[in-house]
């Protein structure tokens, strides 16, 4: 994730003018060296090309090289709002692989026919005003279905519509994607073989927010981009860029601080980069009173329908497995253990016990409700109920933000496991389930949690990932570390001695 700041400015006595936010939200890079960004922008200059900052970030960090002169980013994805300039950027990239990169082919591919020839009539206008770029055209081929631009040396550009299965069978050393929310398998498909026998071949794609079922192919590269932030490594071989707001949930409180109206000036500048420079704040809102609220969060602020290839699905652990573990006579026996886990955005808390129920283990969901302002009086009340072995309590997650005031209410000190207790715990759950040693109650916030629960990698070992995933995960992270409580090594606190004892 990166910086989500806009700026203002206006002369005295006029009104402030609002910029669009000039860094992405959602941002992964693979590390470089060098970068071939600031040449893009130089020569889209010489063809009389003016970039914005946001532009000029998105050619630096795709065009990023490792030490050995390759790509470091295999992938490029910029998803930003229509109309703010994203044309802007393919045309660098454009200009840059026919004139100073020395590419043999280059493919540039739309959903539509029409928007392919709009984007070929932009860049011949650039090339074909310049005297330094026409001098070096061979030939420009504008018969419907062949348009392209032919360089002396050889190099070219191709224009192509995927709607009618073009494209099939070229091997260009860079392929764009406009309309990348329109983009599935089948083109995908016909594109990645041919690209395996291409020297350090790149792929970008430029889209706005995705619109369901046609977005799988942006829909992946987004979960690799959020994949990469709750890792807190880059992806290696994407650069993903995304200018979006992140848009108030159904549980979100009234005041809620934590995510972005969508009705406020500045979610317009944090999802549209261009606000200042070529799209005003009055035409926003003029859009917003138009096209109504769902329909403007998705065009105007970033706010997609992605599908998702284990949505529901229950791909970590098989829903026949868990409901086989079902039983409505279990229940914990003492002694238990607590948990309490929070989602990232703290939409939602959950409290969980485990305990042994025969010779298996007995896990519940006690509580899950939104907010977190409900937490440690809730746990007061469980604690002097249950006298539980210990509490457990993430300190690197969400809920980290609670363990001092859960021991000063509680009086007792929250047993916080380390990153690699995390991840024995997931697998010592894992284990379980798999070797029939648990039982629940079938709840379903727990159910929802495990039918949308995926994977993050924790070292060699993986723990359930919080973000990204779509669903509530917190009931199913604390019923883990419940488990998990149950044999970890808990300080007694020791006895007090009477002063006269020492002396009988």
């Amino acid at each position: 994730m990166s910086s989500r700041g806009s700026g203002t400015s206006g002369a005295p006595g006029e009104p402030e003018r609002l910029y669009g936010a000039q860094r992405p939200r959602i941002e992964t890079v693979p590390p470089f060296t060098s970068s071939a960004g600031q040449e893009a922008v130089e020569l889209a200059a010489v063809a009389g090309l003016v970039l914005d900052p946001w532009q000029k970030h998105a050619l630096h960090v795709g065009l990023g090289e490792r030490a050995d002169g390759s790509w470091s980013a295999f992938e490029v994805a910029v998803n930003v709002a229509r109309q703010n300039g994203k044309g802007g950027i393919i045309e660098a990239r454009e200009l840059w692989g026919l004139f100073l990169g020395g590419e043999r082919l280059i493919l540039h591919s739309a959903h539509e026919f029409k928007t392919s020839i709009e984007a070929f009539r932009r860049i011949e206008t650039l090339v074909m005003n310049c005297d330094d770029l026409r001098k070096r055209v061979a030939r420009v081929r504008r018969t419907t279905g062949e348009e392209s631009i032919e360089l002396l040396s050889g190099q070219r550009l191709r224009f192509l519509a995927r709607s009618g299965g073009s494209g099939r069978g070229f091997t260009g050393n860079t392929n764009i994607f406009d309309e990348a929310m329109i983009l599935g398998d089948d083109a995908m498909g016909a594109l990645m073989p041919t690209m395996a026998a291409v020297k350090d071949p790149q792929v970008w794609y430029f889209g706005s927010a995705g619109i369901g079922r046609l977005s799988m192919q942006l829909a992946r590269l987004r979960q690799r981009a959020l994949d990469a932030a709750e890792r807190g490594v880059p992806d290696p071989s994407l650069a993903y860029l995304e200018w979006s707001i992140d848009p108030h949930v159904t549980e979100c409180p009234r005041d809620c601080t934590e995510h972005d109206d969508p009705a406020a000036p500045e979610s317009v500048a944090r999802a549209n980069p261009a606000l200042g420079y070529r799209l005003s704040l009055e035409h926003t809102e003029r859009e917003r009173l138009t096209m109504g609220p769902a329909i403007f969060a998705r065009e105007r602020l970033g706010v997609g329908d992605y599908p998702n290839d284990s949505a529901d699905t229950w791909s970590v652990i098989g829903e026949d497995a868990w409901r086989a573990l079902a039983s409505s006579d279990s229940g914990a026996s003492d002694p238990v253990a607590f948990a309490i886990d929070v989602t990232p955005e703290r939409s939602h808390a959950s409290i969980c016990v485990a305990g042994a129920s025969g010779r298996a283990v007995h896990v519940e969901v006690v509580d899950n409700r939104p907010g977190t302002d409900w937490v440690v009086e809730r746990a007061a009340d469980l604690h002097e109920r249950w006298s539980p072995r210990c509490w457990v309590v993430d300190a690197g997650g969400p809920a980290g933000s609670l363990i001092t005031l859960l021991e000063e209410r509680l009086g007792v000190e929250v047993v916080k496991p380390k990153a690699r207790e995390v991840a024995q715990a997931t697998g010592q759950f894992y284990d379980a389930v798999t070797s029939g040693d648990i039982v629940h109650l079938d709840q379903a916030p727990l159910s929802t949690a495990l039918a949308g629960a995926r994977k993050r990698d924790l070292g060699e070992a993986w723990a359930w990932a919080r973000r990204g995933v779509g669903v509530d995960i917190s009931p199913l992270v604390a019923v883990t570390l419940a488990r998990w409580g149950l044999t970890a090594e808990v300080e007694e606190p020791e006895e007090e001695v009477e002063p006269w004892a020492a002396f009988g």
